[in-house]
């Protein structure tokens, strides 16, 4: 839950050149390779459509595999990775030091108790046995909120979820943060839109609560009421939650309250005893991200029966741990959601599952060993120069911004100044030596990693934050923005081909994992962004006249984005994705003219598979160009020309 607060949106640049084609490597490089001419079309003229120029042919040989929803470039070299993770979990540590080799012991327990299936499947549902008497226990709507209480602290979040983050006001401090929570479809809108394809998913998912209340209880499948009451007490908690664009607003969901105050609000819901059940009875003020949500939370706590209230924890309970149980639980849990809302039409392989279970429960410790095997050295090196060189070039964007006064244009520049960069892995590494991991305890092990996940991020509340943390382990595909303490972030695992490739001509780095780079950068001044300081302070540093400049360049793509239809009479939310199309147009030109600035006044490289550096670099803006329409085009303008004038 952390990152959905602190980071406003990872990357979604997604680029579909092979990273398997013929490429110009420079001397002494590795083999594989970053730029092709194979993947394009060249029967599709740039003009027209310039994203299937460039990658129609791969698009065309590359299907989507039955076990996901889409590939990309970002699947690709995720797949990869979980072959190099695997051989990591899976070979003899006996050579390396005592360190490494407890924690490869702690890894290869926990992935061991995943693959086996045979114990899994001969305990049903008996590993959920001390949780399921503990809510049979309830008798009062104190013994629901203790309840509510502990498997907040195992992990799940039944009400809302309560965890550190830096302060609105002061960012050199934690504090306790609440976020709703509750619902077990993915969003508010799917309990109160009225139209059919809405309605029907509503209908499967009664069905499937049903099934899986079946079979937790032994039943033949029978309605027995519980669906009804389960969608009646989330459609309450629906009703009241923040929309996504809302929830996007840093002002409207910087709430601070003492105890005292959200007792006068939430009255229904006992905060001071909650707390001291989580074991944090020392917290006496919190951000409250939806007010309205916890007023109504408190509400419902007099207004639900406490049989209700009991039935409520169960589904969360067997619906949170269903991954962890026997195969009828696992089918039946990705059947409607791995079916109907990622349109998958298999289960991926079981090793695949228990490992991203793995890494995402032990990923520093994994992170660990992922580096020592995977990440040279010389990559952060030659990633740092790439950063620093697209500051300048950004710096250049925002000096000659005409529309932007020079108050503001300070305070941009001060704040791109201090941006903090950090590259493939955190310089101090995680202890995991007081996890406790058992061999042959797949869901024990899953539970016991949720409450030390969970201390670890409540024991920061009230102290500095730690600047030196990262929020992705190392081996992620991925990068961020944290506007709170205006970092971006780039984990070793995106380093690789074809994002990133150490020995690939500059055209290509700069394309790539320079778009990436920009994307990022520019999350720093994009519509959530833009309203942090250079120091992560929710704080106005904008003009009342620059403001509204900025609101007036930002509607043009709001205005854009909303009449792209995406399915039949549904159209993209260009308010909701407007963070992440700033980004993107952002990062392509800062990257393109930070391309231009390496060349400096020495001779033009030589053709790369007969394209020049400047439509190398332009065709790995691919994916933005053609999300981003004709305004895209527009922004990215003379590169554009450059890159089709000759094709």
């Amino acid at each position: 839950m952390k990152r959905l607060v602190m980071i406003p949106g990872s990357v979604i640049l997604i680029m579909a050149l092979s990273a398997g084609c013929s490429d110009r490597m420079k001397s002494g490089s590795g083999t594989m390779e970053a730029f092709s001419v194979a993947g394009m079309d060249p029967q599709v003229r740039p003009g027209d459509d310039f994203y299937e120029y460039v990658n129609g042919t791969w698009n065309a040989s590359h299907p989507i595999p039955e076990d996901k929803s889409s590939y990309d470039a970002f699947e690709e070299v995720m797949e990869k990775n979980r072959e190099d993770l695997k051989q990591i979990v899976m070979e003899d540590a006996g050579g390396t030091d005592g360190a490494n080799r407890a924690i490869h012991r702690k890894v290869r327990d926990f992935y061991e108790s995943g693959m086996d299936s045979s114990r899994i499947e001969a305990l049903g549902i008996d590993p959920l046995a001390d949780v399921l008497a503990r809510i049979d226990g309830i008798g009062s709507v104190g013994d629901v909120q203790e309840v509510a209480a502990y498997l907040q602290t195992s992990g799940l979040a039944p009400f809302f979820y309560i965890f550190s983050n830096p302060d609105f006001d002061n960012s050199e401090m934690m504090m306790a943060n609440i976020y709703q929570s509750g619902l077990g479809l993915p969003d508010r809108d799917y309990y109160l839109k009225t139209d059919s394809a809405t309605m029907k998913i509503r209908s499967d998912y009664l069905d499937h609560i049903n099934r899986m209340f079946a079979m937790m209880d032994g039943q033949s499948g029978e309605d027995s009421g519980n669906a009804a009451t389960i969608m009646d007490i989330e459609t309450r908690l629906a009703s009241a939650s923040f929309t996504r664009v809302e929830n996007q607003d840093p002002h409207k969901t910087s709430n601070r309250f003492t105890i005292a105050q959200i007792e006068e609000i939430a009255p229904g819901f006992d905060w001071s005893s909650f707390l001291d059940h989580i074991g944090y009875p020392d917290i006496t003020e919190v951000n409250v991200f939806q007010p309205p949500f916890v007023k109504e939370l408190g509400k419902m706590m007099k207004e639900v029966p406490v049989r209700d209230w009991k039935t409520f924890l169960r589904w969360k309970v067997i619906h949170r741990s269903a991954p962890y149980l026997s195969r009828q639980f696992v089918d039946e849990n990705f059947n409607f959601y791995g079916k109907t809302f990622s349109g998958a039409q298999s289960l991926r392989p079981r090793w695949k599952r228990v490992l991203d279970v793995t890494n995402r429960n032990l990923g520093e410790a994994i992170g660990q060993l992922y580096v020592e095997k995977y990440f040279p050295p010389e990559a952060k090196e030659r990633m740092l120069a790439l950063v620093d060189n697209l500051k300048k070039s950004l710096r250049m964007r925002i000096e000659n911004l005409e529309w932007m006064g020079p108050q503001t244009k300070e305070e941009a520049l001060a704040k791109l100044d201090s941006m903090i960069v950090k590259v493939g892995y955190p310089d101090e590494w995680r202890d995991y030596s007081d996890l406790d991991v058992q061999p042959g305890d797949y869901m024990g092990n899953v539970v016991r990693s949720a409450r030390f996940e969970f201390a670890y991020d409540m024991d920061k509340v009230g102290k500095p934050v730690d600047k030196k943390e990262w929020g992705m382990s190392p081996q992620t595909v991925n990068a961020y923005y944290n506007p709170a303490v205006n970092e971006i972030v780039f984990p070793a695992g995106i380093l690789q081909p074809p994002f990133f490739n150490l020995g690939a001509d500059d055209a290509i780095n700069y394309g790539a994992i320079g778009m990436v780079i920009g994307h990022e950068m520019t999350h720093g001044f994009d519509n959530q962004g833009r309203q942090y300081d250079k120091d992560g302070n929710l704080r106005n540093w904008w003009t009342d006249q620059d403001a509204k400049e900025f609101e007036a360049h930002a509607s043009v793509l709001v205005d854009q984005y909303n009449h792209y239809e995406v399915l039949d009479s549904e159209f993209i939310n260009g308010q909701l994705t407007l963070g992440e199309n700033i980004a993107d147009l952002g990062g392509a030109t800062v990257a393109y003219h930070a391309y231009l600035m390496s060349l400096g006044d020495g001779a033009e490289p030589e053709p790369i598979d007969g394209f020049t550096g400047e439509q190398v670099t332009v065709s790995l803006f691919a994916m933005a160009v053609k999300a981003a329409g004709v305004d895209a085009i527009s922004v990215l303008g003379d590169q554009v020309k450059i890159l089709t004038s000759s094709m």
